[in-house]
């Protein structure tokens, strides 16, 4: 029997909790400053004016519910299930939550009621930030990354293959209803006015994915259909034959290549649709071939403070970077000085765009070689891009171009590693974006927290 004097450990002993919720957790704590700031500097009318109906239990308070989630995403949780079971079990959500325990269906519904609402409040949390000093708008920088959907790449179907599903699905359920129709008619011969007619289960699993597909292929169809007509309309505008719009101008003289295999107004084969989440697209990521979306944002490099933020279907990134500088503008009310991108925003279009902001842009004209951002990658030697090229190759690492490294690309790694959001938890473009919304907000008041 050891000797030795330790510490009481009265498991059964009765105790008195702290006499305040300012008390579960040490000043400073990262729980108080959530809570305190959703109470005292956020405008949260949008949400509150919802709830007007004297009638029935009073719900939880939506300030509590609004400092639960944005402090469960701070802490990497983002399941309704473990917010619920984190209020139970953790004495920092108690902190926040003032000893309320929400349960996860309270907490999922008031998250998709209010999700457009919630996700209102970036540009608030934005506004704080500029207020404290962590804005400079001196030097900006914009990425994406892909971001898996929640939905699995193994659910999505291609037209191709869809054209010959469909046909063989309607195939095997005509054999079906005909074996159906002659086991009916054996048991009416041998059980007489006994039910025993019912569709068989086995049936409906296949008749269900003969209707998705079916509506999957009229979905890829309008799309094309509607892809088509806008770029007959762009050729009509710009003097090209409406019937050839990806051909020369009428006037110009030069042939014209040879029709595409697939015909005007169709998807092609190989253009892919998602039955869990259809606006998902199939993209490349670090990791191989993904269902996700691309998950745009802009950096400010003071601080990595996040200015701006979007989320398409799109794989390239290109066609970004002018409604990223824009909503940058919407934002701030100013743009920024310096301006620097990978080279997968390169475009004489987008170089146009910036001088024209008057923002001194610094794009990557290839992918970098031996840290150079300067390299060719293949592209055409166009006037501005060449213009480009030259001058990161002149500045060489000295180009402010070296700052977007450090600037954005730690602001993914935070979220994906250090909080560990990986994949999106709802579906649909619009809910996407809403949730990807929430992800910068609270990147922002992380920021904000350790410089307050």
């Amino acid at each position: 029997m050891s000797t030795k004097t330790f510490r009481p450990w009265l498991v059964d002993q009765l105790q008195l909790l702290p006499p305040s919720v300012d008390e579960f957790v040490p000043a400073g704590h990262l729980s108080h400053f959530i809570r305190d700031m959703v109470r005292e500097d956020l405008d949260l009318s949008s949400i509150l004016d919802v709830y007007s109906e004297d009638r029935g239990y009073p719900p939880y308070d939506p300030r509590m519910m609004t400092a639960l989630l944005l402090y469960g995403y701070s802490r990497g949780i983002y399941s309704s299930r473990r917010l619920a079971r984190s209020c139970d079990e953790r004495l920092d959500f108690m902190a926040v939550t003032a000893m309320n325990r929400p349960d996860h269906r309270t907490i999922s519904d008031f998250r998709k009621r209010h999700l457009s609402a919630l996700s209102g409040l970036f540009l608030q949390v934005l506004t704080l930030c500029r207020k404290a000093g962590l804005v400079a708008l001196n030097h900006v920088s914009v990425d994406g990354t892909k971001m898996k959907a929640n939905a699995s790449k193994n659910k999505a179907m291609s037209y191709g293959r869809m054209k010959t599903a469909e046909v063989d699905l309607e195939a095997e359920v005509a054999r079906w209803l005909k074996s159906a129709e002659a086991a009916d008619a054996a048991e009416d011969a041998e059980f007489g006015d006994k039910r025993g007619d019912e569709t068989p289960d086995w049936m409906t699993s296949k008749e269900k994915r003969l209707a998705k597909i079916k509506e999957a292929r009229a979905a890829l169809e309008a799309e094309a259909k509607a892809k088509s007509e806008n770029k007959k309309a762009e050729a009509a505008k710009s003097g090209k034959d409406p019937e050839d719009p990806d051909g020369p101008p009428a006037s110009s003289g030069k042939k014209r290549g040879p029709k595409p295999k697939t015909p005007e107004g169709m998807p092609s084969d190989k253009t892919q649709r998602n039955f869990t989440d259809p606006d998902s697209k199939i993209m490349l990521g670090r990791d191989g071939f993904i269902q996700g979306y691309n998950a745009q944002v802009a950096v400010d490099a003071r601080a990595q403070i996040i200015l701006a933020h979007d989320l398409n279907n799109c794989a390239a990134d290109c066609t970004q970077l002018v409604p990223m500088v824009d909503a940058i503008i919407a934002n701030t009310g100013k743009a920024p000085d310096e301006l620097s991108a990978d080279a997968g925003y390169c475009s004489e279009a987008n170089i146009a765009a910036m001088e024209n902001r008057k923002i001194d842009a610094f794009i990557a004209t290839g992918r970098q070689k031996h840290n150079s951002p300067a390299a060719d990658g293949g592209r055409a030697k166009t006037p501005k891009t060449e213009e480009m090229r030259k001058r990161l190759r002149e500045g060489g690492y000295e180009s402010p171009y070296r700052l977007r490294k450090q600037t954005v690309e730690p602001v993914f790694g935070q979220i994906k590693h250090a909080r560990g959001f990986r994949q999106f938890l709802m579906r649909g473009i619009e809910n996407v974006s809403a949730e990807w919304a929430m992800i910068c907000t609270v990147h922002n008041i992380l920021k904000l927290a350790k410089a307050t």
